[in-house]
């Protein structure tokens, strides 16, 4: 799987889609305690057992629904002039929390909350496309208003029940079910279809049914904490580049709090945390048209690259413990790392291979 879109369209642009959705595909398996047979080869329940069962189903979905009940007011359907995604509530100020995608190049929007019927009015804060996150803000705040709690994705496991709210082909307020299936995914969006084109490190895999709409609403533990925000799906190659079933990715919250509060407060974000060689580079293929480094096209001047003496034309074959082949892969090693910190970079120049430490800048 090595091609993902991010998908947030409505339903007036679903062929076209492009925003991510996430509502998560959860098949929570439950499984009863191993029973002796019976004299007919059946299975025969110890006192107590079948009783049991239904009482666990039951206080899961009491669970569910007090989850659903406490967190769905704080997520809001977004609409701009062609494309609709979601949102979650960020604070009481009517700053409302989103991916950069569903936002695209526009400055007002349409926002429909759980406590309005007609939509109100929103204004775009800023939008940072190198996170796929932006936030926007009610021009004017609706009585009951209630912000989202976000959690600490530091804590998410693999194999945690999670509930993804959103607007899913226009349906607000719809909820579905899944899991955590993996943590620190370091995913690239692709860009020619609505994605920001932006690499994400350390998102949450989720088992992840993929609807337009979805994007910028909110990925929720059973604790009633917002863990992520779903933002990608993978799309697999071999069926044409179609959303492939139940991989699905959630920028962490702690990303999420990171940026947004930046936005909130300095209206811009200030410290992105990502690391930057300064470099604009190109993908590099042999001639068997296979990539096999990324190209320095320009240097910044005082750049992390041309203090380590990096030039244009140097080509980028491993940043530390990763191998390069492609612009996409030097910025999956980029997202890994951290702004200040000094990484070997190997390239080739004259036809000659060598390596030289970088210390990282930040973007």
């Amino acid at each position: 799987m090595d091609a993902y879109r991010s998908r947030a369209r409505g339903p007036r642009t679903a062929v076209r889609a492009a925003a991510l959705a996430c509502c998560a595909a959860l098949a929570a398996g439950c499984t009863a305690p191993a029973v002796p047979a019976g004299r007919d080869g059946g299975a025969t329940a110890p006192a107590g057992t079948r009783a049991a069962v239904p009482m666990a189903a039951g206080d899961l979905q009491s669970q569910y629904q007090r989850v659903i009940k406490e967190v769905l007011p704080s997520v809001v359907q977004i609409q701009a002039s062609h494309d609709l995604g979601s949102g979650v509530v960020y604070d009481g100020d009517g700053h409302i929390v989103t991916n950069a995608h569903v936002v695209g190049s526009e400055k007002t929007f349409q926002v429909t909350t759980a406590s309005n019927e007609e939509p109100l009015t929103a204004s775009l804060v800023y939008s940072y496309p190198e996170q796929d996150l932006a936030v926007i803000r009610l021009d004017r705040v609706p009585d009951g208003l209630k912000p989202a709690v976000f959690g600490n994705s530091d804590k998410v496991e693999v194999g945690q029940i999670v509930l993804a709210m959103g607007s899913p082909l226009g349906l607000s307020s719809s909820v579905t079910q899944g899991i955590v299936s993996a943590t620190g995914r370091t995913v690239s969006e692709g860009s020619a279809e609505g994605g920001t084109g932006a690499t994400i490190a350390n998102m949450v895999q989720t088992s992840a049914a993929i609807n337009p709409g979805n994007s910028g609403g909110a990925l929720v533990d059973l604790t009633g904490q917002v863990i992520g925000i779903p933002t990608l799906a993978a799309a697999d190659p071999g069926l044409g580049g179609s959303a492939a079933p139940g991989i699905g990715f959630a920028i962490p919250a702690s990303m999420v709090r990171t940026i947004a509060g930046q936005i909130v407060k300095e209206g811009k974000v200030v410290d992105s945390g990502r690391a930057a060689l300064d470099i604009t580079a190109r993908t590099v293929v042999d001639d068997r048209y296979q990539p096999v480094g990324a190209a320095v096209v320009t240097v910044r001047a005082g750049g992390a690259a041309e203090r380590a003496g990096l030039r244009p034309g140097d080509i980028i074959t491993r940043m530390g413990d990763r191998p390069v082949t492609s612009v996409t892969s030097l910025a999956e090693a980029l997202a890994a790392g951290r702004p200040g910190l000094r990484t070997p970079v190997t390239y080739v120049r004259d036809g000659v291979e060598k390596t030289v430490g970088v210390t990282l800048g930040e973007q």
